[in-house]
């Protein structure tokens, strides 16, 4: 059993054995170590002031990601490389190529979102891609400025990320790798005492046997909704228990028929996997939050926290995914959509977690939709969130599975809908008359700041219709405002 946590800053290993359960990386920096260029603007991780990178090893290879310092735990940062705005310059004095590029395009006026900015495009920068307009845009929809406008910061990116990364940092990279590498030790960790810690076991074993002793803990994967109970509803967590470090809870296990995730998995990780499965899943995924979001994020922790718009959950209903829960060692496979039992409420025993979920891929006579609609079209939690999966044999519907998010307490099958479309014939608008009436019968939504009741519902009966029109051959250009199954990512008319 470790008592300290072990991270790198700019080349040395530093130990840490002092700092409370819920201490964010941010206090750290400004608190602790006084490296002041990283700003606390929303404080939940929507607007990308405070992001820094993260080194660590994926595949072999070092990698840097970005994430949002004001909602990720110090402890979290056990094992890994944190890159901060104040490291970048050369001696205090040259400027990093993103750096000289944000100043050579004026992309600073005020400043303050402008360390954010740079650290998102210094991962971009090693990423060695050479990137055009649209994955800049993608790369900084975590990021928001308002007051330099994006045309300036989107120029410097263009002109500094030529995919061949040539700073200190990518000079030293095998150098880092190593360190970090020597990092890696296989031990349990935790912080504390009984009363008031942060652990991070190192072993599914490990994970059960903490759980299990500590059914009043709370689990913590990317806190990218738990760090927000911190910062926002300053709430106390005097028991945190990280799965980040749990070997094999990040392995994702292609079966042929189905995927296997387990529940450490990051959406960076998964992203590429569960985009293959279908065009609307990629477009999905790639709005789903920001990619600092993505890189500390998982599925687990998503269906764990049992979100009513929660992106992912109403996707792999639709989808027929069962899950894993551990329970002192004792497995037990849960059908998704009766996981979700109430708002707040999920089929889970006090000690027991999210291990795995299995994602069956769709067959040939499949037929799979998904749309997010939210006020925001990057990083924006949804409205209504709708899936569906239609089976099609000679025109003909023969089953569907249909889940939302949004519209109920929970994310929720839409049954009589379900068995209303059953027999529809495509390109038969008359047969599909009923399905879309028996909405009514499955949802009776709330109105909210997001949306009103009677926009969710109007919404809902647009988005199965949508379905449908595609389904029966319509061109998604004619459905779409961006084209994600045509021209993906493409405007239309």
């Amino acid at each position: 059993m470790r008592r300290t946590i072990r991270f790198l800053r700019c080349g040395q290993v530093i130990e840490l054995g002092d700092f409370s359960p819920t201490e964010m990386l941010l206090d750290h920096l400004r608190l602790r170590e006084g490296a002041c260029g990283t700003k606390e603007g929303c404080a939940e991780g929507d607007c990308g002031a405070c992001t820094v990178a993260l080194g660590r090893i994926i595949d072999g290879r070092l990698v840097y990601e970005p994430v949002n310092s004001c909602i990720f735990l110090t402890g979290m940062a056990d094992g890994k490389e944190v890159v901060a705005v104040d490291d970048l310059t050369v001696d205090g004095a040259t400027l990093h190529p993103v750096q000289q590029a944000m100043v050579d395009f004026h992309g600073s006026q005020c400043g303050f979102c402008t360390p954010g900015f740079v650290m998102s495009l210094f991962t971009l920068y090693q990423s060695g891609t050479r990137p055009d307009r649209k994955t800049v845009n993608d790369w900084l929809a975590g990021n928001l400025c308002r007051c330099t406008g994006y045309r300036p910061i989107v120029d410097a990116a263009l002109a500094s990320c030529d995919g061949q990364p040539g700073d200190s940092h990518a000079r030293n990279a095998a150098a880092t790798a190593a360190a970090l590498g020597s990092l890696i030790d296989g031990e349990d960790l935790l912080i504390g005492d009984e009363r008031r810690f942060f652990a991070a076991p190192a072993s599914l074993g490990s994970l059960a046997e903490i759980c299990t002793a500590h059914p009043d803990a709370t689990l913590v994967a990317g806190a990218t909704d738990i760090g927000l109970w911190v910062t926002k509803q300053l709430r106390d967590l005097p028991k945190i228990i990280h799965v980040g470090r749990v070997a094999g809870l990040d392995c994702i296990e292609d079966q042929g028929q189905a995927f296997v995730i387990g529940a450490g998995a990051t959406y960076a990780q998964v992203e590429p996997h569960l985009a293959a499965l279908d065009p609307d899943i990629a477009e999905l995924l790639r709005r789903l939050g920001s990619r600092q979001v993505r890189a500390s994020g998982t599925i687990g922790g998503n269906i764990a926290n049992g979100s009513p718009v929660g992106d992912m959950p109403p996707v792999l209903i639709a989808l027929d995914a069962t899950i894993e829960l551990n329970h002192g060692g004792q497995i037990r496979t849960v059908p998704l959509e009766s996981f979700f039992i109430a708002y707040g409420r999920q089929d889970l025993h006090p000690g027991e977690f999210v291990q795995s979920v299995r994602i069956p891929k769709l067959d040939d006579g499949h037929n799979f939709r998904c749309y997010k609609i939210s006020k925001r079209f990057d990083q924006d939690i949804s409205a209504v969130l709708g899936a569906f999966r239609f089976t099609v044999a000679n025109s003909t519907i023969s089953a569907a599975r249909i889940a939302f998010g949004g519209m109920a307490a929970t994310p929720k099958r839409a049954l009589a809908t379900e068995a209303a479309i059953a027999g529809a014939r495509l390109g038969d608008e008359a047969s599909w008359v009923e399905a879309v009436a028996a909405l009514e019968r499955d949802f009776a939504p709330i109105s909210d700041m997001r949306a009103s009741a009677e926009y969710r519902i109007g919404t809902a009966r647009a988005l199965v219709l949508k379905a449908l029109c595609e389904i029966s051959g319509a061109s998604t250009r004619s459905t779409r405002i961006l084209g994600a199954r045509e021209d993906r990512l493409e405007p239309t008319a």
